[in-house]
């Protein structure tokens, strides 16, 4: 019977854990949804827990996993689950302001968790920081601007400086990403597969 498992995992790529892994993060993105959002400014875009999630991802299970549990998430707000803050589906959101925000959420996730895995076994506060910085702030913030530049009418100047709302928040989910990564890789080494 472990064979049959050996099997299995090599022709899907993934084991039970791995997949166990991502739904529990897709649920956890899921979860911090739950407070609702808070729009401000005029771009219509809201301020949202959700992308501590997806940093986490990123940080926590590595490139490989943290993408997929950003786009099993990401999938099943597409199916129409109003799992996005405020009960929103993926399909209303992409029609919005919002939308790049979502799509940058993939890469960001994926530059994280490559990222990450560089920086380990020892994971150093200051490394991280910037790691998730820039993956969670600047690449979703590109994405996010060049959405606003899609979607709305928005000039140039007035897209990029619609971000400067998100910055302490964004700032505070990195540290808080950061610090909650440095204690899971040293209570689980090897969480992250090279």
């Amino acid at each position: 019977m472990a064979g049959v498992e050996n099997s299995r995992e090599s022709r899907v790529g993934m084991s039970a854990r791995d997949m166990a892994q991502i739904a529990v993060f897709a649920a956890l993105i899921a979860a911090l949804g739950l407070p609702g959002a808070i729009t401000v400014g005029f771009s219509g875009v809201p301020i949202t827990v959700q992308t501590l999630g997806v940093i986490l991802a990123g940080a926590v299970l590595g490139a490989r996993k943290g993408t997929a549990a950003v786009v099993v998430f990401l999938a099943l707000t597409m199916i129409g689950l109003p799992l996005l803050s405020g009960g929103r589906t993926g399909l209303t959101a992409l029609a919005g302001p919002s939308a790049g925000y979502l799509i940058g959420w993939i890469p960001a996730a994926l530059f994280i968790g490559l990222l990450t895995a560089r920086i380990l076994p020892k994971y150093p506060l200051v490394l991280g920081l910037l790691v998730n910085a820039v993956g969670g702030i600047l690449i979703i913030y590109v994405f996010g601007t060049i959405g606003l530049l899609l979607r709305t009418d928005l000039g140039f100047r007035h897209s990029i400086t619609t971000n400067f709302a998100f910055i302490p928040g964004d700032l505070l989910k990195v540290v808080v990403a950061t610090v909650v990564a440095k204690g899971v890789h040293r209570a689980y080494p090897g969480l992250i597969r090279a």
